[in-house]
């Protein structure tokens, strides 16, 4: 990790400059696909209500630091659009933009006064990304769209944990940050279209159900061949064994997968259990997957004599795949994260520095760009207005009257 933080530079571009998005999403999924595009050098313009995106109250120590980090390369515009002058603003910046994200419940951007016809009548061009829990059509297509109904709904949480317990719940917002990076893609396709020929705008119906379910792999074609509902299999695997975490006798934990028949063959070495190779119980991944059982209580007893550093040391040089479970403290102190700058140290005008992950993917000939830290709440207002044909004297009407701030 560089020891100096990384300065911001407007000037800076990358793949996407000249790109315009209008992102009016709140929380997670919508930041996260803006940010996406805004680290590859588009220009991001959040629309924000005056109370501001509710993100910015996620705080850690008083800190937004969700907000440091998913409003990096975005500009802030605070717009009261229950009013018709902050709605005909809107109008106008979205009109000579390239994209719209907004994930209000399905219905509510009509309502406003902004039908997607409407909005493609005034800019063919348009792209216009609808984001939802369940999408814009459908019998749920009206429920909150909160991502833990989704994780709820999608069979993830009913996938996840141990067969003896509760399903389990991600501990972070999956289902939105899933949306998120399948959204950024969908944008960069539909432009891609648009450039290649089209030439038209397109809407993107984005629910979080239907992300998070492709994720999960082919369940509806196992489920129709078997008819069986998979038990929740802890850390463990339906499909390879060896696969688990393993305890160590220092408390710490490591994470083992053996899914290859090589790999299984050169973990038995390891275990001083060549002969389990030629045992029918586990001489192929079919079969050890049966007896899992079995071979995580090798494996386990294993792991229990040696220290996490003994046990990996010992497994790599076997070149066997391995790796000790991480927490982030451990992240931060290993030298692959350090020397890949997996996170950085950002300047920050309200804490001096904020240490956020880096860009991803990283990209050769155009990587992303450190352009701009998270914007007050509208702090950019003139300036956008501005570049819309707003004077100085009707942006000071607009702010006095509480339509933009």
């Amino acid at each position: 990790m560089k020891s100096e933080p990384v300065s911001f530079d407007v000037s800076r571009r990358s793949l996407l400059d000249g790109l315009r998005v209008v992102d009016m999403t709140r929380l997670v999924a919508g930041n996260l696909l803006s940010l996406q595009l805004g680290d590859f050098g588009a220009e991001i313009i959040k629309v924000e209500s005056p109370g501001g995106d509710p993100l910015r109250d996620w705080r850690t120590n008083g800190k937004s630091l969700y907000w440091k980090t998913y409003a990096r390369n975005k500009r802030s515009i605070a717009i009261d659009l229950h009013r018709e002058q902050g709605k005909s603003l809107l109008r106008r910046i979205v009109a000579g933009s390239d994209v719209l994200i907004e994930n209000y419940r399905p219905g509510t951007l009509e309502k406003m006064g902004f039908p997607p016809d409407s909005l493609l009548a005034d800019n063919p061009r348009l792209i216009i990304v609808r984001i939802s829990g369940f999408g814009q059509t459908g019998p749920y297509s009206q429920l909150p769209g909160f991502g833990t109904l989704v994780e709820a709904v999608s069979g993830l949480a009913d996938r996840n944990g141990f067969p003896d317990r509760e399903p389990v719940l991600p501990p972070l917002a999956l289902a939105d940050m899933v949306a998120g990076a399948f959204g950024s893609f969908a944008v960069t396709a539909a432009l891609l279209g648009r450039e290649r020929g089209s030439g038209k705008g397109q809407v993107i119906d984005l629910s979080l159900l239907e992300p998070l379910i492709a994720i999960l792999g082919p369940e509806a074609a196992i489920y129709e061949e078997t008819r069986r509902i998979k038990e929740r299999a802890g850390s463990g695997s339906h499909t390879a064994s060896p696969r688990n975490v393993y305890r160590c006798s220092d408390g710490s934990y490591v994470a083992l997968s053996g899914s290859t028949e090589a790999m299984a063959r050169r973990i038995f070495e390891v275990l001083g259990r060549p002969e389990m190779a030629s045992d029918p119980r586990f001489d192929t991944n079919s079969a050890r997957v049966k007896n899992r059982p079995l071979v995580d209580e090798f494996l386990g007893d294993w792991f229990a004599a040696r220290t996490r550093e003994e046990a990996v040391d010992t497994l790599r040089r076997a070149d066997v795949t391995v790796a000790p479970v991480y927490n982030i403290a451990d992240m931060l102190k290993d030298a692959h994260f350090q020397e890949r700058d997996v996170f950085l140290r950002a300047e920050d005008e309200d804490y001096g520095s904020v240490l956020m992950n880096n860009i991803v993917p990283r990209l050769s000939g155009t990587p992303g760009v450190f352009r701009r830290p998270a914007p007050q709440l509208g702090e950019h207002t003139d300036e956008i207005l501005g570049e819309i044909g707003v004077d100085a004297a009707t942006t000071a009407a607009l702010r006095a009257s509480k339509i933009v701030s």
